[in-house]
């Protein structure tokens, strides 16, 4: 018999129109799934580097304000993870995690003509980054990774409060599955939240997310992340639970951290030690959150830059 695909619920559009400075299309997985991939090529000059972004778990472009700029300089290639922003589910549920992540990723370079280049991860994005580079070293040239872990990021989760490692990682994972087992109920209600600029202060002075520059595109990111089903984005997140750390000893291309000292998502000691195993790996820290890049664009912008002028082509 022919298996035939789960009923997948729709994922609601952004309520706002899309920006000229984005390109979006599909792309088709090794295992069948359609990808929404997207990238900023309207707004940059053809000969800008290129970079591919394994961005934050059911995140969006607009959670990278730096590089929607005309004068970014920098060409993005990217997707929306399976489920979120246009991707479709795959066809069993259990295929969702950082494997099929690294697979996902292999298909949008494949698509885009790109046979090596840097890779840019933000938070559960660092975790695609860092195993693409050690199960396909042909393929990266160089690791920027913000807000992230390279594996094992549940237990890094909470750092502020220097909690140990196994406490860290029950609390976190025990809350990805009130997500996945409430999400129904959550839903509705997050979905209903307008996100304006009186939301936006409540959330960026919360803790958890610190000011940005730029409220309104920060409101922007959040409406279009609370399109997805809050279960599925729980589902997906236990799976990237069980990403252990890679062996950093075979990263031998040019490597930058980038962390955020106030980050309960991803903490700045385990990155810091990350860092310290790698052979001529940078670490900078911010005083920032896990939102490191919409809340320092420009700094984070700058290192950015900096880094892809160390990565050879």
């Amino acid at each position: 018999m022919s298996a035939t695909r789960e009923p997948v619920p729709a994922v609601g559009p952004s309520p706002d129109p899309e920006p000229a400075g984005l390109s979006f299309h599909d792309v088709t997985s090794a295992d069948g799934t359609r990808l929404r991939a997207w990238s900023n090529a309207p707004v940059v000059a053809d000969d800008a580097p290129v970079v591919l972004l394994c961005n934050g778990l059911g995140t969006n472009p607009y959670t990278w304000p730096a590089l929607l700029r005309r004068d970014c300089g920098v060409r993005v290639v990217s997707w929306y993870h399976r489920g979120t922003g246009g991707s479709e589910r795959p066809r069993h549920r259990r295929d969702v995690g950082i494997d099929t992540f690294v697979a996902d990723a292999l298909a949008v370079m494949d698509d885009a003509g790109l046979d090596r280049v840097p890779v840019l991860g933000w938070s559960m994005g660092v975790n695609t980054a860092f195993e693409l580079a050690v199960t396909h070293p042909d393929r990266v040239a160089g690791l920027f990774a913000v807000a992230g872990v390279p594996g094992s990021t549940f237990a890094s989760m909470l750092g502020p409060l220097h909690l140990p490692r196994p406490v860290a990682q029950a609390l976190t994972v025990g809350a990805a599955r009130v997500l996945k087992y409430g999400g129904p109920a959550i839903t509705p209600v997050a979905q209903r939240l307008r996100m304006g600029r009186l939301g936006v202060t409540v959330l960026t002075h919360s803790g958890f997310m610190l000011p940005t520059p730029d409220p309104e595109g920060t409101g922007r990111a959040v409406r279009d992340f609370l399109t997805t089903p809050i279960d599925w984005y729980g589902h997906v997140a236990l799976a990237t639970s069980k990403h252990r750390r890679v062996p950093l000893g075979t990263i031998r291309v040019p490597t930058t951290f980038v962390a955020g000292r106030y980050d309960v998502l991803a903490g700045a000691r385990d990155m810091a030690s990350a860092a310290a195993r790698i052979p001529g790996a940078t670490y900078v820290e911010l005083p920032a959150s896990h939102f490191v890049q919409m809340e320092h664009p420009e700094e984070v912008h700058a290192l950015l830059l900096d880094f892809l002028a160390t990565v050879e082509e």
